[in-house]
């Protein structure tokens, strides 16, 4: 009989989850624009005699290769040059304070506070934060040719290559990113139809968790799109007038999931026809052909999920849209200068700014201070490992610490191989041809995937730049391991945020922003459309939390413990929205609404709740007496928000 492994052996979970690969598709076009935008340049510094200006610009390509993620071309334009602009600020600085010693120790800590504050700007302020930085710390510790500007054009250059490499098909392909976006939203509201009224729960919980995804980044992309063009296009008028004409049948998908009966096969089949319509800009009657077999409804929840159906049709057939009666969901977005203000105002002012930014400059303050103390090789390699593993908005310190570490191991391992058998010179290029295409391939994987396809790449380039071939691998590993070092022990043990301050509190705050639901949703002045953008934003900071959650699962106990103590509470949440929904569309299409006791009595549950979370770090035990009329159409989210509270206190 075969012996089972002693307890202690088995892996444990945080550690299993840190080092679970994600599944991802490869985005071909994004390979291929890595391999050439990463080799062309250094193929013409080779061929123009000077490798190094080759590698300077092939390493700028690498920052462009790194921020490709953005699927509208607009976006690209703002992901790719505004962080390529702060990168050229960063060489500057950099090589301006190079072999100055302390100087260079004070320039760079200051830069790192300032790159920690905006990174909590957005998105793009993040990838502009990090690359400031990081080419502050390469400008200060490599020499890098003459004048001061030369690096920084090449590697400026470096990066604008990559982006007019995804922007050549602009001309072919303009609108079909949002097109193909507003069609998958469609295509993941047709799965979640799909399982809804099935026992397949879990099923339905990813495929609600999945729509809510699809719709932030459809909106994300569309509102955007349409705040630059001040509504005077009508393609993103008319998106998103699809977009949200889908909004009715994902509020009718809960409802159909509580009555506890299947939807027949041709209403997520029509919904798919939709998709195509979208996808492909088809617009008249053709698209009105739904399936001829859809059954006539005779619930609330079936006619919500009818109507909401055809309502949907209507707007996809639709070739023109009156822009003036489109209503954002998410509220239009503020002017740039609003914005820019607003987010000035939020660095400056706001207490995580400073936290992170100061965190930052502590650990690159102490990488500085130690490498100029201690003899260190490529003492740059400390502070790039700190500026990578402690961003703020890239997940857990402890996770990427460890990826970090065990990432550079493996790319080491291709390295070695790399740097001893292939020429230096022109073989560097078809090195560099099969390295840089994994870089993107890896990326989605995570972050340690991600660290093991980037190393060799950086070696090889670096390679060009001081001749040392493999003498470079030691050195890499010693200071990739000092680098997570200093980020554990100055940027994570020295700052010990609770658990409950970093996730209880947004937990604490959805709880209370789904009573406000509550209200609205069987209040006496309920505003439709104030509704519907108070629910978005609702599933959206949702799925914040729920990523915070997991991002906290990744750590050791006790903060994982804590995290997977209080995991089912967020799906409790999110299911205690889902029957709020669902008993509104009952209520919009013929069932008795409630009485104000019983919304009273459910609100009043949900703010004693969230008290709880906010002002405890443990479970406690709380009253979960919900009783009410029988036949109510708030029972079964009596019932939900029972089940929450039953889960918040101990057993």
């Amino acid at each position: 009989m075969q012996r089972e492994f002693p307890i202690g052996l088995t892996p444990p979970d945080w550690l299993v989850r840190n080092l679970r690969s994600e599944r991802a598709p490869v985005n071909r076009a994004a390979v291929a624009r890595a391999a050439l935008g990463m080799s062309l340049p250094l193929a013409i510094g080779l061929a123009a005699g000077q490798p190094a200006y080759g590698a300077l610009a092939s390493m700028g390509a690498l920052s462009g290769v790194i921020g490709d993620t953005a699927d509208a071309y607009r976006m690209r334009i703002l992901n790719t040059a505004v962080p390529q602009l702060f990168g050229a600020v960063g060489v500057t600085l950099g090589t301006l304070a190079y072999g100055h010693g302390w100087y260079a120790v004070a320039t760079l800590t200051g830069v790192a506070l300032l790159s920690g504050m905006i990174s909590t700007i957005g998105a793009v302020a993040s990838v502009s934060g990090l690359l400031l930085l990081v080419n502050c710390v390469i400008g200060a510790g490599l020499p890098l040719p003459s004048p001061w500007w030369l690096a920084p054009a090449l590697m400026t250059g470096g990066g604008l290559l990559v982006l007019l490499l995804a922007l050549l098909a602009w001309p072919l392909r303009s609108g079909v990113p949002e097109r193909a976006a507003v069609a998958a939203t469609y295509r993941t509201a047709a799965a979640l139809l799909s399982v809804s009224g099935t026992d397949r729960t879990e099923e339905y919980d990813e495929g609600r968790r999945a729509v809510t995804q699809s719709l932030n980044q459809s909106y994300d992309l569309i509102l955007a799109r349409r705040a630059r063009q001040h509504g005077r296009s009508p393609e993103p008028t008319r998106l998103l007038a699809q977009l949200n004409a889908i909004t009715p049948v994902v509020e009718a998908a809960p409802a159909a999931h509580l009555a506890g009966r299947p939807l027949p096969a041709p209403i997520p089949e029509a919904l798919r026809h939709l998709a195509r319509a979208v996808e492909t800009g088809t617009t008249g009657p053709a698209v009105l052909d739904l399936p001829r077999d859809l059954p006539a409804p005779t619930t609330e929840a079936a006619r919500a999920m009818d109507h909401a159906l055809r309502h949907t049709a209507e707007v996809v057939a639709a070739p023109d849209v009156d822009p003036r009666g489109i209503d954002d969901r998410l509220g239009r977005p503020a002017t740039l200068g609003i914005r820019t203000a607003r987010a000035a105002r939020t660095v400056v002012l706001s207490a995580n700014s400073w936290r992170y930014g100061l965190r930052l400059a502590v650990c690159i303050g102490i990488a500085q201070a130690l490498v100029s103390l201690i003899p260190v090789p490529r003492s740059y390699w400390v502070a790039l490992t700190i500026t990578f593993v402690l961003k703020p908005d890239f997940g857990s310190v402890f996770s990427r610490a460890l990826l970090r570490a065990l990432g550079t191991v493996a790319g080491l391992v291709i390295a070695a191989v790399v740097l001893a058998e292939v020429p230096l010179g022109w073989w560097d290029v078809p090195a560099l041809l099969v390295l840089a295409p994994l870089i993107p391939a890896l990326t989605p994987r995570g972050y340690g995937y991600q660290t093991a396809a980037i190393t060799p790449v950086i070696l090889l380039l670096s390679d060009l730049l001081n001749h040392q071939g493999t003498a470079l691998l030691l050195p890499r590993l010693t200071d990739s391991l000092l680098g997570c070092a200093v980020a554990l022990i100055a940027g994570y043990l020295l700052w010990p945020e609770s658990w409950h301050t970093r996730v209880g509190d947004r937990l604490a705050d959805a709880v209370t922003d789904t009573a406000g639901y509550v209200e609205a949703a069987f209040g006496p002045h309920t505003d439709p459309a104030g509704r519907a953008r108070m629910r978005r934003r609702l599933y959206r900071d949702l799925s914040v939390v729920r990523t915070e959650f997991q991002r906290a699962l990744t750590e050791p106990p006790p903060t994982g413990r804590r995290a997977a103590a209080w995991w089912p509470l967020v799906v409790a949440v999110e299911r205690i929205v889902d029957a709020t929904t669902a008993a509104r569309v009952r209520v919009r299409h013929g069932a008795p609404p409630p009485s104000t006791a019983e919304v009273a009595q459910v609100t009043r549950q949900l703010h004693e709740l969230s008290e709880a979370l906010r002002n405890s770090e443990t479970l406690i035990a709380v009253r979960t007496d919900l009783a009410g009329p029988d036949g109510s159409v708030l029972e079964p989210l009596r019932q939900e928000v029972a089940a929450a509270r039953s889960i918040a206190s101990p057993h």
